[in-house]
């Protein structure tokens, strides 16, 4: 009876690690950073992953429980993901780290923060190892905590109505002229920043030729930054033109160079600035962070 109760409980384990596998596996168009030995970023899915693998025979003892081993690999796992978290960038000029090492308050929430990550994956190899790997969401609590506090509520949009001309007697017969054509209006944004050598971040900036800023902290509102990040980063520019976040009638940029830093502030050119700016539409999605940045 024990046995086949260890039997079942041993299924069920396989099927959780499988079913959690699947979500391990960037997709080839998700771009994925690699953060030191064991982290990495999936920005595509705002998701950090952090994993450690220990040794119950040399790690631990031999005489150490497979229970007890797993409990301190976590534990290890923890750490590896806290310092994952530290070398993450918040802007093209303060990591997470910085952030961290500037005030006591928020290093204590981050860490609160992480102890908080799911296991996402707990895995007992034929070797006598145990490999777990922790989730931790971009999203939510974690980028509550770490957004600039220059994001705040942005009220609603407005756009601009069109104003009916006054009546006034005419000075002269005007000659006939074609009406200037109205600014687009766009549902999102797709940066096409491949080849550039650019860097994802919690907080990247849009700047034009000239330095003035066309997407940034000031244009966001929070909630929306906290609930889906300001950006989203992918590698396949087509699959970043379909994507719901920008869906409808996205405008499609070329980043002409990186700035900052940290290498996460995007140069557009001047015209490119000025179709966003022509619309006071286009800054409600903006405002809903309706961006996607591709990179390498």
């Amino acid at each position: 009876m024990r046995r086949a109760k260890l039997f079942v409980a041993a299924g069920v384990a396989a099927m959780v690690v499988g079913m959690t596998a699947q979500y391990l596996v960037a997709k080839r168009h998700e771009l994925v950073q690699k953060v030191g030995t064991h982290g990495r970023v999936n920005w595509s899915n705002g998701i950090i992953y952090a994993k450690w693998v220990g040794a119950a025979s040399r790690k631990f003892g031999k005489n150490t429980r497979a229970g007890s081993t797993a409990q301190k690999v976590e534990m290890a796992a923890y750490s590896n993901l806290l310092e994952t978290v530290k070398d993450m960038r918040i802007d093209s000029s303060t990591s997470v780290k910085d952030f961290m090492e500037k005030h006591d308050v928020i290093r204590s929430q981050v860490e609160a923060v992480i102890k908080g990550a799911e296991v996402a994956k707990r895995e007992y190899l034929s070797d006598g190892t145990v490999e777990v790997t922790l989730a931790l969401k971009l999203t939510g609590g974690f980028a509550q905590l770490i957004l600039p506090q220059d994001i705040k509520h942005v009220r609603e949009v407005k756009t601009i109505p069109k104003t009916a001309a006054k009546e006034q007697k005419p000075v002269a017969a005007p000659e006939p002229s074609m009406p200037a054509p109205a600014p687009a209006a766009y549902t999102g944004l797709v940066l096409d920043a491949r080849g550039l050598k650019g860097r994802p971040a919690m907080s990247p900036r849009i700047i034009d030729e000239e330095g003035r800023e066309v997407y940034g902290s000031a244009y966001v509102s929070r909630e929306f930054a906290v609930q889906h990040g300001m950006a989203a980063y992918w590698k396949d520019l087509k699959a970043a033109q379909k994507h719901q976040r920008v869906s409808g009638n996205p405008l499609t940029v070329r980043g002409l160079r990186i700035g900052g830093t940290g290498r996460c502030d995007f140069v557009i050119s001047n015209a490119h600035a000025s179709k966003i700016r022509g619309a006071s539409e286009n800054l409600l999605f903006l405002k809903k962070c309706r961006v996607i940045i591709v990179l390498d």
